[in-house]
């Protein structure tokens, strides 16, 4: 894209960029402007409001949640935290009346689902330069982003590029090293793998007590057939001692497998 037509999106005045410049400023509005190889897009970022030991504080507590095994918090190695602003591109897709937006990564990461984090459009704010320092240059061109997506620029109403403050935390668990990230505005963790609970364990015992209450459920109608008149009543009281039995018993196994999963 030649110089002298490189213009500002927000005010349409002609931008003189220096040679491989990426970010700058727009002379006339103020606009902060991001040159990728097409067009020129908006850039904006978002103002952290964590700081590391609260951001610490979020790990831990997703550790200790229902997705993760049991104890991560206490049992994992946590080996490196990091902060930096990682750069996305925001697609604005459909009419005006009912559009919606879409977050692609503009550069490399390990952590993919970054993609669904929340992004209030009034929390943006104009990129300043001084984040220079820590922000993650975009790797991933508009263009091949959409063609990864399968979306056709025509289809995209509006592009911006975000970057977005992140604590990105190493961490080890059984031989085995993990990445989550804590986003630093509303403390949410991403991470595409880490030691998730067993499920294996739960379907068990669910499948047990699927079974054992279908069983009970067919006292009623083989006593009705074996004993006409009052089968379905010995039937009826055999389900309903039984099943007071059995759920106490299928508590305690969902309990004990709670407790130890």
């Amino acid at each position: 894209m030649a110089a002298a037509d490189v213009h500002c999106p927000q005010c349409g005045g002609v931008l003189h960029p220096d040679e491989g410049q990426r970010f700058l400023t727009c002379p006339y509005c103020a606009s902060a402007v991001y040159l990728d190889a097409s067009q020129v897009v908006f850039h904006w970022s978002l103002r952290p409001t964590l700081d590391e030991s609260e951001a610490r504080a979020a790990l831990r507590r997703w550790m200790a949640g229902n997705e993760t095994v049991k104890d991560l918090d206490v049992r994992s190695n946590l080996r490196e935290v990091a902060f930096g602003y990682f750069p996305l591109w925001l697609l604005k897709l459909g009419d005006p009346g009912a559009e919606r937006m879409r977050l692609e990564p503009a550069a490399a990461t390990s952590v993919t689902v970054l993609k669904n984090l929340p992004l209030p459009a009034g929390d943006l704010v104009r990129y300043e330069s001084s984040l220079d320092s820590q922000a993650v240059a975009p790797t991933v061109a508009l263009e091949a982003a959409l063609r990864w997506i399968g979306l056709e620029r025509p289809q995209v109403r509006e592009v911006s590029l975000v970057h977005v403050p992140l604590f990105t935390f190493r961490y080890d668990f059984g031989g085995v090293s993990y990445v989550a990230v804590v986003e630093a505005v509303s403390g949410k963790v991403f991470a595409n793998l880490y030691p998730a609970k067993a499920e294996a364990p739960y379907r068990t015992v669910a499948v047990i007590a699927a079974a054992v209450f279908l069983c009970l459920a067919t006292l009623p109608v083989g006593g009705a057939l074996l004993l006409p008149g009052e089968g379905l009543v010995l039937g009826s009281a055999a389900c309903f001692g039984l099943g007071l039995i059995a759920a106490p018993l299928l508590f305690g196994a969902a309990v004990w497998v709670a407790a130890r999963v």
